[in-house]
């Protein structure tokens, strides 16, 4: 649950986001119901991860009616893509930035299948030229571990079902985006070196990314307390947690009555550790009381949206800016990544322009001089200092 020191917004392709959108639920990740969730207005900010929310929320909503659309919407080199793929491949990639279709005017809605089609067809040009490519049933399944932050298997599978599909189709799917992305790095490879000389130049250009702000470690024991708990289930809750603090005030080792105690997902695998975050990562009840406390204190019980939480602060950091020494392993990954954006273009164009690809879309209407980016459209998002 690391802040990374560069944080980095990467197009990989659409097909694991498609595959795996439905394990993007907090039911089957292991989220620390302390970080705030994820809002429209801050979805393209990496938190460590993303807050707890009821498991109700499974999958995201169908896309609404839009303009009337041929079936097939494309055909490439010989394969359709359905007007329904369509509908999939958008919700899929509204979900992974937190919004649905309802966050999208009916006037741009045609514009978003637009932006969304040119990656399906992508997706289908590579596929095809990568399809000889072996990947391994562990590298499928460490591929769905990643991106379920390991969370049991069983829950894993209930939460896919619930979703309509199946753990085999999630797999299928995950081993086709690995052949994608396997062939793509052959194409680019020798092309995307980053040397020291550009990573010094990027740093000095840019030292405002590079300062980090104070900075709270801390481990909390949560105490969960359901939204819609009966006032004298609240009363028993908050003598729960009372007394976990006196135990741990008395002497016992936190992170073991963490481990034991916690019902935070993620405890028994953090002993309740949240590592470092910023004051604005937290929900404010938590964040206001660990910026009062020193390292050591244990607090009280504090009350959040999530329950009662147990406060142990282990570590502190004051404003700094990251030298290059200590930004350089992140910072050239960046530099490296924003080559292989590039790269990957000229790439998917270069293919684009010989395929024989025929499109029934209607194309987008123009947007209005010096309106905004689509979001997501841009280019990676600059990398930021701890």
């Amino acid at each position: 649950m690391q802040v990374s020191p560069l944080l980095m917004k990467s197009k990989g392709p659409l097909a694991i986001a498609i595959a795996l959108s439905v394990l993007a639920t907090p039911a089957v990740q292991s989220a620390d119901p302390v970080k705030k969730p994820v809002s429209p207005k801050n979805s393209g900010e990496k938190k460590a991860t993303p807050a707890s929310q009821p498991a109700a929320e499974a999958a995201p909503a169908k896309v609404e009616a839009g303009p009337a659309i041929s079936d097939p919407v494309a055909v490439v080199e010989g394969a359709e893509i359905k007007k329904a793929d369509l509908d999939a491949a958008l919700t899929a990639a509204l979900a992974q930035g937190g919004r649905s279709a309802a966050d999208i005017p009916p006037e741009q809605k045609l514009g978003a299948y637009n932006m969304v089609l040119e990656d399906l067809i992508a997706e289908k040009l590579i596929n095809k030229r990568s399809a000889d490519i072996q990947i391994t049933d562990d590298e499928v399944t460490a591929t769905l571990k990643r991106f379920t932050g390991g969370a049991p298997d069983e829950q894993v599978k209930e939460q896919i079902e619930k979703s309509g599909r199946t753990m085999e189709v999630v797999r299928q799917d995950i081993r086709q985006s690995l052949r994608q992305q396997r062939w793509v790095e052959d194409q680019v490879k020798g092309k995307v070196e980053v040397t020291d000389a550009e990573a010094e130049e990027f740093y000095k250009a840019n030292q405002d990314k590079f300062k980090a702000p104070e900075r709270v470690r801390a481990s909390h024991i949560l105490i969960a307390v359901p939204a819609d708990a009966k006032p004298e289930a609240v009363v028993e809750k908050e003598k729960a947690a009372q007394a976990i603090a006196a135990r741990v005030k008395k002497g016992e080792d936190f992170a073991k009555l963490a481990q034991e105690l916690s019902e935070d997902p993620s405890a028994k695998q953090n002993s309740g550790d949240l590592d470092f975050f910023g004051k604005e990562q937290m929900v404010p009840e938590f964040s206001e009381a660990a910026w009062k406390m020193k390292k050591g204190d244990i607090s009280d019980p504090v009350r959040s949206q999530f329950g009662y939480h147990i406060i142990k602060v282990t570590d502190r950091k004051d404003p700094e800016t990251v030298d290059l020494a200590k930004a350089k392993p992140q910072l050239m990954a960046y530099l490296q990544q924003q080559k292989k954006q590039v790269e990957v273009e000229k790439l998917v164009k270069g293919i684009r322009a010989g395929a024989e690809v025929k499109v029934n879309l209607p194309p987008a209407p123009p947007e209005p001089a010096g309106g905004p980016e689509a979001e997501g459209a841009g280019p990676a998002s600059a990398p930021k200092a701890p």
